[in-house]
Order: C-alpha cells, then structure tokens, then sequence
C-alpha cells in the first residue's frame, strides 16, 4: 500500500495477500478484490461474493454497510487508480528494472513497437513486447488479449521478462488503456508520439504528462499536434521529421516495390519497408534507440535487416505476376496512406484493386470516409 493513497484502512492492515483480482468470480483464498466501477457493472456489488470465495482484503472506494471479520477493507478515492499502483507494489515494480518505452498515436504503433523489439533484438539484447498482435516476454510468445493488458497482467508480464533477463520493453499505449490508469504506476524511460487523426488527443496527452524528468519524449514535428502532446511533460523533448527541421531527419531518395532508400541524419540506408509512413516509423525507432543510449551505426546497420511486420503493407506474390499489399489500415487515415504509397510505386501498367473491410459494429462514422477514399 506504501505507494497508494488510503481513505480508511478498516481491519488488519498486515493481511498476507496471494493474489490482485478485479473480477470477483476469479477470486481464490487469500486475495484481494478490487472494487472498480465499470461502465457496465460496479465492482462494489459484487464484494460479497468475493469475501465469500476467500478474498483476504478489499480495496474500494465506498466501505460496505457490512463488513467480515478477518478481512481488511482499504478504502481508496480511486479503486481503477489504486490496483494499477498496487499490481506495481505487489510485483515489485518490475518496470524500473527495464528500460520501457510506450508508443501512442493513431497509427503505426504496432510497426513501430515491433521494429524496436526486432531491432534491439538485432543488437544481441533481450527484449519484451506489448501489442496489439502479440506479447512476447524474450522471444516466448503470449496470447494477447487487449491492445495494453490490464495493470495485474502488465505487471506479472514485466516481472517474467526482468526475472528472464530482458533489459529492453517496448509497448503499445491506446488511448483507452491510458484513461483506465493501465499504464499508471509504470516507470517509463521514453514515450513515442506517432501521429493523431481523429480522436483521443487529450488521452494520448495525458500519457505524456505522466512521463518523468529522467524520461525522453520523442515527438512527430510534422503532425500538427505533434508539440501540443509534449507541452506540458517534464520528460526531454526531442522531435523527428520528414519535412522540418528536428533532433533526427530522414529524406526518401528511392521507393521501389521491395523496399526504399532513406537519408538519416545524413547516412544512406537501404531498409526492407516501403512508403512514407514507414519512414516516420523507421525514423521513430531510430531516435529511440539513440536516446535509449544505442550506437548510431549500429542501429543504422540493424535497421537494414529488418522487415515489414505481418499484416502491415506486407507483400504477397502471385506466380501470373499479380503483387498483392495485405494491409490492416483500420483508420480512415491509414487507408489513405496505403493508397497513397501504391500510388507511388506502381507502373501506369498495373491496375489498382482495393478490397476494404471495417470489422466489428465500432466506430460506424469511418465507413463513409473509408469508402470514399
């Protein structure tokens, strides 16, 4: 509890606690139950049933009209707040011993995330990762269940990987999972901002708010609210850019089907990626890892070995001569910025095809755009 702020502690403070549960049907003996307010059920309705399963303690933001005997009750303002900052605690905060950097933006965070897993990986380190398609604690992969998993979760995630040895995490940061606090509690050495369209500014914000005085903020100086994300961090700001003046430039000198060359901070690089929007995504992992401490060359020399992460404008060759470009542009943004890309480097020849899915009933309002594009 050293590190959480305490209304009332009502009971035995020096319970033993086993495990963090904030679903009371997970509850075994000896836990503790959290009681979060969802947007669908309230955590507090359900703290008998978790005292009844064996819940050691409680953590809640309103102490029942009835309490057990033998279980203590810690009263909290904020209970989402409280279980990321005790899954921290309880695991002994796992994140200091790593060297974590979050990327939020619109799009490409999970390139970006899987390039710097790759490329420090390349380097000879060992590495975690936190996205959207995968977790993978060293290069164990595991099943990954939302975009950024829930504080216990992260946390017994990042333990495995400092106990394993990794000395490097790098993880995906959605604007839901910052405003849920599932970030709160970590200690980051960098935050990464891609870019944003259309939604969750003030969210992503908040991530870099969060940053502290020994952290970097690395931010896009061609996206218009590239400086706003960064205005109030106390982190070290440095940016990146295509088109301005920034800490770290690359200009485009070639783009052909199977990959580019890019002029960063002056050296030419032949990478296995192609379009525009890889370039800010490879320029992003190169800051990084420079202000991670790596060696420039040699993260120039890794990054000429990495290639296109599955599912991201990933190349499939048919054997009459037809290229397909596997994409999971979600964003009315991304779609554009695929189209774009194949535009620039497909012949007068070849005729463009686009086959485009919106899944699932969120975010109707993309359709439209999506179709107009």
């Amino acid at each position: 509890l050293k590190d959480t702020p305490v209304t009332v502690l009502h009971g035995d403070g020096s319970t033993t606690v086993a495990a963090l549960a904030y679903d009371s049907r997970a509850v075994t003996r000896g836990d503790c139950f959290f009681a979060t307010r969802g947007t669908q059920s309230d955590g507090h309705d359900f703290i008998p049933d978790a005292v009844a399963k064996g819940a050691s303690a409680v953590v809640c933001e309103q102490l029942p009209a009835e309490t057990a005997r033998g279980v203590a009750y810690v009263v909290v303002p904020d209970a989402a707040g409280a279980l990321a900052d005790m899954a921290a605690a309880f695991y002994d905060h796992p994140s200091r011993e790593l060297k974590l950097v979050g990327i939020t933006g619109t799009n490409g965070k999970t390139t970006t995330v899987t390039l710097l897993y790759d490329l420090v990986r390349a380097l000879g380190y060992k590495a975690g990762l936190v996205s959207t398609v995968v977790y993978k604690v060293g290069e164990r992969i595991v099943e990954a269940t939302h975009t950024t998993p829930d504080p216990v979760r992260l946390n017994a995630m990042m333990r495995e990987m400092a106990d394993e040895g990794c000395e490097y995490c790098f993880m995906e940061c959605s604007s839901h999972a910052i405003v849920q606090q599932r970030t709160r509690g970590l200690h980051f050495a960098g935050g990464i901002f891609s870019n944003i369209t259309h939604e969750y500014i003030r969210a992503k914000k908040l991530f870099f708010d969060s940053l502290a005085k020994d952290a970097f903020a690395l931010t896009n100086a061609d996206d218009k609210n590239g400086r706003v994300m960064v205005q109030n961090t106390a982190a070290g700001i440095h940016t990146y850019s295509l088109r301005t003046m920034a800490d770290f430039r690359c200009k485009i000198v070639e783009m052909h089907v199977d990959g580019m060359l890019l002029r960063i901070d002056g050296q030419e690089v032949w990478v296995g990626l192609v379009g525009r929007s890889n370039a800010y995504n490879l320029l992003a992992v190169y800051g990084a890892a420079v202000l991670l401490g790596l060696d420039r060359t040699e993260v120039l020399r890794a990054m000429s070995m990495l290639h296109a992460v599955s599912g991201r404008f990933e190349f499939v060759r048919a054997e009459n001569g037809t290229t397909a470009i596997i994409d999971y542009a979600h964003t009315p943004d991304a779609l554009e910025n695929v189209i774009q890309t194949i535009e620039e480097i497909r012949t007068p020849a070849q005729q463009l095809i686009v086959v485009c899915g919106c899944g699932g009933d969120r975010e109707k309002e993309k359709r439209p755009l999506m179709g107009r594009i």
